[in-house]
């Protein structure tokens, strides 16, 4: 995997180049926005981690225009603020995954694990969670072994759902990747689908795969973190 590090602490940047080449990776780094953006779209990454206090160009301009260019590409942000807010632009934005600093590199390295098996999942025929299985061929939905019934929108929406397991999803994301609708059309047709969803994959189920995080918006998966800001099964 190669893996770009936009970080203007070098020696914070140099610790997390040689964890992750001596993991086996190859790993870059660029000091600040623009040097960032140039070799995002001149060269082939796989994952970008990227620091939003960025001199020049801030990581947050540097999001918005990678977007522009390369909707794939796994970028996980590394923010020293605890703001909700600002976490849920950059989601907004186009952000795969944040991790707050000063944080373990076990758990950084997990999550670019993770955005790694979200990229694969994309271009599998069945999804699979826990004992739910969708098929994009068929379009067809079972839990343990049952077959659900679906509407096309509510089809698309666990699709969505089980392309980006574990990830932070906000109401804006699945109106645009959903919806294709403007953020600014936003209503709250989201929680009512996501509502109809839930009463038919995980009403009845065992293991409950929806999850709603206050404030955000959902993640989706068999388990939450404990300690994951703002958690609720509502």
């Amino acid at each position: 995997m190669r893996i770009l590090i936009a970080e203007d602490d070098a020696p914070l940047a140099s610790l997390i180049a040689g964890a992750f080449m001596h993991e086996g990776h190859v790993c870059d780094i660029a000091a600040n926005g623009e040097r960032a953006l140039t070799r995002l779209n001149s060269e082939q990454f796989d994952v970008l981690i990227l620091d939003l206090r960025l001199p020049g160009m801030s990581g947050e301009e540097v999001l918005k225009r990678l977007r522009r260019e390369n909707p794939d590409l796994g970028v996980l942000i590394l923010t020293a603020t605890d703001a909700i807010g600002e976490r849920v632009a950059c989601l907004d934005a186009g952000a795969d995954d944040y991790l707050t600093k000063p944080f373990a590199f076990s758990e950084l390295a997990a999550r670019v694990r993770a955005l790694k098996r979200r990229q694969a999942r994309h271009g599998e025929a069945v999804l699979k969670v826990e004992d739910l299985e969708l098929d994009r061929i068929q379009r067809s939905v079972k839990r343990a072994g049952h077959s659900i019934e679906l509407t096309p929108r509510e089809f698309s929406l666990l699709e969505y759902f089980m392309l980006n397991m574990g990830r932070r999803i906000t109401r804006t994301m699945i109106i645009e990747h959903v919806w294709k609708l403007s953020p600014e059309t936003a209503t709250n047709v989201v929680d009512v689908y996501v509502n109809y969803l839930r009463k038919k994959i995980d009403e009845t189920a065992q293991t409950r795969l929806i999850h709603t995080l206050r404030r955000i918006g959902y993640t989706f998966g068999p388990a939450h973190h404990p300690d994951e800001e703002g958690f609720e099964d509502a």
